[in-house]
């Protein structure tokens, strides 16, 4: 079952993060989706393997840029391990779009590692092409930087 993403899934959305490498506190996720509920352009979906189990979420965003047409990014998308491959992921991918065609908007993106090998074949199999590679860079701002 696939479904919007609610506070009392914090917990469980930082698990399945961290499973991906991405460290963070049941406590930053919680105050992260208390935000992102909250905003008209992004949708946070999780799927449910049954009631009370997600086994995986996603997060989509609308993107206003100069330079091209409104569109939809998967800004992320994480399944538990033992449950990939069972088309999951596949699920929540077709919900998000589902949500961007109901925006109207007529474009999806999505950025994958290129050390994520296994994200490849996957996104390619849904449809979506390689459009370009790129760098990606970070500055940090204020304390500590």
């Amino acid at each position: 079952m696939i479904r919007r993403a609610a506070p009392a899934d914090a917990e469980r959305l930082a698990a399945l993060s961290r499973e991906l490498g991405y460290p963070v506190t049941a406590d930053q996720m919680a105050g992260r989706l208390a935000d992102l509920l909250t905003r008209e352009g992004d949708m946070v979906l999780v799927a449910e393997s049954e009631p009370g189990q997600v086994v995986g979420w996603v997060h989509g965003s609308e993107q206003r840029l100069l330079e091209s047409d409104r569109r939809c990014e998967l800004l992320g998308l994480v399944v538990d391990a033992r449950m990939r491959g069972r088309g999951v992921g596949r699920r929540l991918a077709t919900a998000v779009e589902e949500w961007a065609r109901g925006r109207g908007l007529e474009q999806m993106a999505v950025r994958s590692n290129v050390a994520r090998t296994e994200s490849h074949p996957f996104y390619e199999h849904l449809g979506y092409a390689r459009v370009k590679t790129q760098h990606a860079y970070r500055k940090r701002l204020g304390p500590g930087a």
